[in-house]
């Protein structure tokens, strides 16, 4: 007897181990999460000052933005280990509100932003996420990394020498590291000793202190004095939109992407709903949004091994503990550890076998230029969203092409010559129906026709049309003609429609 396995229930395969308890039970697991969440504390600062001057607000709001939307998805999102907090895509979208019309409408477009991205998740938009391909989400990774290394060109340009030799060495240590031990994330390693050397010679370079001042207290509610009118919607509606949208994208991509890496699956529903209610957490406190951030994610699971919540929860404690109480400590340290990093994570996160000549050569056409056209589009507009949006048209396009191909109809006559049986082979749809007319031989044929689709389906009202002007063309000819084969969906279906499409009568 042949051995069957049981299917895991949903409860086994959402299960991600280590678990909490787990790690907090194990002194050497808690230890890597722990250390991990402030090596993506320290990370956060500057990208969170960055992101603030990006939109047009106070570095403080994008500092308290962090700190409430990683706390917030340690607790309610769908996939452990991501990291959530202000980013340059949801900076990028709504810029606009506050450059225009002031903080207050900037925050209200945030809390209705969180809002909107709440009814997605509840509609099942998370679901959508199958149909990305696999060429487009190597694409959005292989544009993230571009998009992270050349976010540190600013850092680079126009510094003062001692930064290039700075940079070297920290990405030197962050390769070696890893080699003596794993106890301790080779970030975090890299960032104390630079820090340490810029102190003790007192080298003059840029440091974090210089991207803006860090706040003083802690964040306050904030109620935005907006008049709840449509007008206001009508201001604030199509940003907040766009910010729901773009966030979920990247938070549902990014969340895929590290069930990749860690070989789980995460909760994507969930997930949706987490990043809405911490959009809308962070607006209520004064934060400028959110998604989650790729780069902070791959340094929290691929450079420092992360794999729980708990690293999540203490990137957003630390950040807040360290721009507080560590203010002036963190101010020292050097831009130039923090660009180490992040270059190190865009070299990691690269999808290196997707370039390679072997990789090309096996590669479908169709499926590279996907993938080109995903990273194109991602690094010219510096939006997520319309990379991915244009990948997955432009692998719809390529897919329907190439089905458009596969249908083929053979043609047979009896042995008395009195009846042309037709066979039609293969799916029938609006790229593979249109010229689904012209295999037909009308004015050759018998009086009766005979057309076999029962090794085809029907999917669309296009397909019908099709079938509908075959039968008249052939009427026209005096022809008898019998449909048979079809299965009982594609029946039903034609049945539905026939001759109430106006085509071919």
């Amino acid at each position: 007897m042949t051995a069957v396995t049981p299917t895991r229930d949903s409860a086994s395969r959402y299960r991600i181990e280590p678990t909490v308890m787990q790690a907090l039970r194990s002194p050497r697991l808690l230890t890597r999460e722990v250390l991990a969440g402030l090596v993506v504390a320290l990370a956060l600062i500057p990208e969170a000052i960055a992101f603030s001057i990006i939109a047009g607000v106070d570095p403080r709001v994008g500092l308290f933005s962090s700190f409430i939307m990683a706390v917030a998805i340690a607790f309610l999102g769908g996939r452990p280990a991501m990291i959530t907090a202000a980013t340059g895509a949801i900076a990028l979208v709504i810029a606009p509100v506050a450059r225009e019309y002031g903080m207050d409408y900037f925050i209200a477009t945030v809390l209705l932003g969180g809002l909107i991205q709440i009814v997605l998740a509840l509609l099942g938009v998370a679901k959508l996420m199958r149909f990305i391909p696999r060429s487009v989400m190597v694409g959005f990774v292989n544009a993230l990394a571009i998009l992270i290394f050349t976010s540190q060109f600013p850092q680079l340009i126009g510094v003062p020498w001692l930064v290039y030799p700075l940079v070297a060495v920290g990405l030197l240590v962050m390769y070696l590291m890893p080699r003596i031990t794993k106890v301790i994330p080779a970030p975090l390693v890299a960032i104390v000793l630079l820090t340490a050397a810029v102190v003790v010679f007192a080298w003059n370079v840029p440091n974090v202190g210089d991207q803006g001042e860090l706040p003083e207290s802690l964040p306050a509610l904030f109620i935005p004095n907006v008049p709840l009118t449509f007008e206001t919607l009508q201001i604030i509606a199509p940003y907040a939109l766009a910010m729901a949208v773009v966030g979920l994208l990247e938070s549902l991509m990014t969340a895929k992407l590290v069930d990749d890496i860690t070989d789980t699956h995460s909760r994507k529903t969930r997930e949706a709903l987490g990043q809405g209610a911490a959009n809308v957490l962070s607006g209520a406190f004064g934060g400028m949004g959110g998604c989650a951030m790729i780069g902070q994610t791959m340094i929290n699971v691929k450079a420092s091994g992360a794999r729980t919540r708990i690293s999540t929860f203490l990137a957003g404690v630390f950040l807040l503990v360290l721009v507080l109480a560590l203010g002036d400590v963190v101010a020292i340290i050097p831009m130039a550890a923090l660009v180490a990093v992040m270059i190190l994570v865009s070299i990691a996160t690269f999808d290196w076998h997707s370039i390679r000549l072997s990789t090309l050569k096996r590669m479908p056409k169709s499926e590279t230029a996907v993938m080109l056209i995903t990273v194109i589009a991602t690094v010219w507009t510096h939006n997520l969203a319309v990379g991915v949006i244009l990948g997955v048209i432009a692998a719809m396009i390529m897919f329907a092409r190439r089905v458009a191909h596969f249908v083929s109809v053979t043609r047979t006559l009896s042995d008395n010559g009195d009846t042309a049986h037709y066979a039609v082979d293969g799916e029938l749809f609006f790229a593979s129906s249109n010229d689904l007319t012209t295999q037909f031989e009308y004015a050759d044929d018998p009086d009766t026709v005979v057309i076999d689709m029962s090794r085809s389906h029907v999917w669309d009202a296009s397909t019908v049309a099709a079938l509908d002007a075959i039968v008249t063309k052939y009427e026209n000819h005096g022809t008898n003609v019998t449909i048979q084969g079809l299965n009982d969906t594609a029946a039903a279906f034609h049945g539905r429609l026939t001759g109430n499409l106006g085509a071919g009568h």
